[in-house]
């Protein structure tokens, strides 16, 4: 499994596509639990990279960090914002280096997860997309099927939470109500993991 810019151009493709066809879908969610644009954000910041991806580095690092930026300009909602520094904690850690190790990716993802906690001042638990981050994460630790582990994961994540009540973000203003639906952004994080592993 070798993760270089061909992998990374073909998983931004995939994520795109995703993207274009759960637009609906994320904006509905959204619209229950918050502003109703996820659908947009997710969409927008997608065309934004695929837009740009054919100038990406053979760099990994630097190639995370452009498509950050990429993801930044396009929109200024807190999710992308989110999204942006995740990929940012990765591609500084990734600087210099032309593949990934997919041994690494537990340890890049988790501290992605850590990234987007602090600029979000969030907690574990509050069913958001920390969750699943931290599911994906342990998840991959040793697994030797990374793609199936991935992307059970992100199911996984969404299946513990379901019936429990957001605690973080816009979310937490509907409390228990919250209870049965699933969580916008997990949502969303599902469909980028699937796509990025071609499940």
């Amino acid at each position: 499994m070798t993760l270089d810019r061909a992998a990374l151009l073909a998983a931004i493709d995939r994520v795109a596509a995703a993207m274009e066809r759960d637009f609906d879908m994320l904006n509905t969610a959204d619209g229950a639990l918050g502003d109703g644009d996820l659908g947009v954000t997710m969409t927008r910041g997608m065309r934004a990279i695929g837009e740009m991806k054919d100038d990406l580095p053979a760099d990994i690092g630097m190639a995370l960090f452009q498509c950050a930026q990429a993801f930044t300009k396009s929109s200024g909602s807190s999710y992308g914002t989110l999204l942006a520094t995740g990929l940012m904690s990765a591609a500084k850690t990734l600087r210099g280096q032309e593949e990934i190790d997919p041994a690494d990716l537990s340890d890049l993802i988790s501290g992605a997860r850590d990234k987007m906690r602090e600029r979000g001042k969030a907690e574990l638990g509050g069913k958001t997309v920390l969750d699943s981050l931290d599911c994906l994460a342990r998840a991959l630790a040793g697994a030797d099927d990374l793609a199936t582990a991935a992307a059970d994961a992100v199911d996984t994540a969404l299946d513990d939470f379901r019936d429990k009540p957001a605690t973080v973000g816009r979310a937490r203003i509907f409390g228990e109500k919250s209870i049965g639906l699933d969580d916008p952004g997990m949502l969303a994080m599902r469909s980028v993991v699937k796509a990025a592993v071609g499940r």
